[in-house]
């Protein structure tokens, strides 16, 4: 689904939340998803470490929409208030192939066994909540072509992507604004309904 547009994205700071702070009306006023700039339609491609031990690359994300988060474990506010968004996303899309993905921006303490343990906290699927680690400046590269501004402990945004199944980008959700998530999860619905349409056609 298209949400409003034009789309924006964000540079510098703006939208960017240090990792022990908290979350102020002003910072979230503005409702309105954005949809990537026209260099950054599609995801970049990569390959990262799951806590099963196992590679995940883009192409084996292709085939269902999925999720896009960025956090660390030792972040001690705002990503655990993110990852409970995620839970809540897991369970009301349970089984219907939506798949979320989680980067660690601290890899160095991020392991597999550590994220194992930290995703346990969340009761994470692992068949539909992935959690990637890899080499530091890797992760910010990708984090950078994706939001055009660093992603690191320092600051790291808020905003979850949405990629539709063919690895597309169709928007940024900031996910503590309540009428981006109602809108994050409607254009969910909508491409599991082309989707579900496209296999009977």
């Amino acid at each position: 689904a298209d949400g409003p547009g034009p789309g924006e994205v964000i540079y510098g700071n703006d939208n960017a939340v240090a990792d022990n702070a908290t979350l102020r009306p002003e910072d979230v006023a503005n409702d309105t998803p954005s949809k990537p700039p026209k260099d950054v339609e599609w995801l970049s491609e990569f390959e990262l470490l799951e806590r099963s031990g196992e590679m995940v690359s883009t192409n084996d994300l292709k085939g269902s929409p999925y999720v896009v988060s960025f956090f660390f474990s030792t972040c001690p506010s705002i990503c655990v208030s993110q990852n409970q968004k995620l839970k809540e996303l897991q369970d009301e899309f349970e089984g219907q192939g939506v798949r979320f993905v989680a980067i660690s921006v601290d890899p160095e303490t991020d392991t597999p066994e550590v994220l194992r343990e930290y995703a346990a906290r969340f009761g994470a699927d692992p068949e539909q909540w992935l959690f990637l680690t890899g080499e530091l400046n890797y992760i910010r590269r990708i984090g950078a072509e994706i939001f055009q501004q660093p992603v690191n402990k320092q600051f790291h945004t808020e905003r979850f992507v949405l990629v539709d199944p063919n690895g597309k980008i169709e928007g940024f959700y900031n996910w503590p604004e309540k009428r981006q998530l109602a809108a994050l999860k409607e254009s969910i619905k909508s491409m599991l309904q082309e989707e579900a349409s496209s296999k009977k056609s």
